[in-house]
């Protein structure tokens, strides 16, 4: 008789809620639970093995649920989640007759890509995740920026090379702030910055002296306090995003200057070469951010010229590096001034 009860309950459900579209499990105990708008439902079980319930003589009646921390209205082992929208997201919980938490299960809801209300906003170059390498050395930073109404955190980091998606495996540490992805061809470690608004990743199997045969694939999934969860990836070689820090400039007199490549560059030099811009002004851009940003006068030198014989009227230099053996980023402008600057010396090693 309760088995007839129980099957003619499930039937008016199924009829009631659809089934949502995919589910699946994102960490131990993170559910992700993918909807499309439409009513659904999403059963949980407290306890999922067998001999659990057999040694509770199955009084599964004892078992009590909160959301939130909230007391639920359901009970026993089997807990159905109501999916309305983008709502039913939450912390599961399921107790004992005396109150000693059993279980959790933290459900996360990806909505349907046509309908998602985008957690980050894009950038300059109209993508959601900014990477950039200051070296060879297998070490990458990538960035992004939460919509203002969606703040949210990092749930999971998945980083890879492509080849690699079968043999990967993802792990994180107590604080979901170390992540680390180990792979047949790459050894990947995350760890989220204290900002929240981006990560720093190392592959400790990359060799700077090899030739990249392989893209790293990274995926990031933020989610907001609402418990939505989006995911955003990004596919590169280092030599697509390697950016060089700023060079350092030194004064050797009034008209000469020189310079050295960043300490974080990779070396030798001579098998990472560098190729250089210089810019010349003639006088001082008073409330300019970057003095260098709009000069139109400059000159590209090859990557064994270290110095430069500036012009008789040039008030200021600018100095700038990018990778000479492929088309990636120019580093940032290094600026120095020439006359009027009782500062100056012959070795002025900070870059501006």
């Amino acid at each position: 008789m309760k088995l007839f009860v129980f099957t003619v309950f499930c039937a008016f459900l199924h009829i009631s809620y659809q089934i949502p579209r995919d589910h699946w499990t994102l960490l131990p105990n993170i559910l992700v639970v993918e909807v499309d708008g439409a009513l659904g439902q999403q059963p949980l079980s407290c306890m999922e093995l067998p001999e659990e319930l057999m040694r509770r003589d199955n009084q599964s009646q004892d078992i009590s649920w909160k959301k939130n921390g909230n007391e639920e209205a359901q009970r026993g082992n089997t807990y159905l989640v109501r999916l309305e929208e983008s709502l039913g997201g939450g912390n599961y919980t399921c107790h004992g007759e005396d109150g000693s938490l059993l279980n959790h299960t933290v459900v996360l809801i990806s909505e349907d890509e046509t309908k998602r209300r985008k957690i980050l906003v894009k950038n300059d170059q109209e993508d959601y995740l900014k990477c950039s390498a200051q070296n060879y050395n297998g070490e990458f930073h990538c960035s992004w920026t939460w919509h203002s109404s969606r703040v949210g955190k990092v749930a999971f980091i998945k980083a890879r090379r492509i080849s690699d998606n079968n043999s990967l495996q993802c792990s994180t540490d107590s604080t979901s702030q170390q992540w680390t992805c180990s792979s047949d061809h790459g050894n990947f470690s995350c760890t989220v910055d204290d900002s929240g608004h981006g990560i720093s990743c190392l592959d400790e199997q990359h060799c700077p002296y090899a030739e990249e045969s392989q893209q790293i694939h990274i995926t990031i999934y933020v989610r907001t306090e609402q418990f939505l969860v989006e995911n955003y990836s990004k596919r590169f070689y280092l030599s697509d995003i390697v950016k060089p820090d700023k060079v350092r400039i030194g004064i050797i007199n009034s008209t000469v200057i020189e310079w050295s490549y960043p300490s974080s560059w990779s070396s030798p030099y001579s098998y990472f070469p560098l190729t250089f811009q210089i810019a010349q002004l003639r006088g001082e851009c008073r409330g300019c951010n970057n003095p260098c940003s709009d000069s139109k006068a400059v000159k590209t030198v090859d990557s064994d010229i270290c110095q430069f014989r500036v012009k008789h009227k040039a008030k200021a230099v600018c100095v700038r590096a990018k990778d000479a053996l492929c088309d990636s980023q120019w580093s940032e402008w290094s600026h120095v001034r020439l006359r009027g600057n009782k500062k100056n010396k012959r070795h002025d090693k900070n870059p501006a």
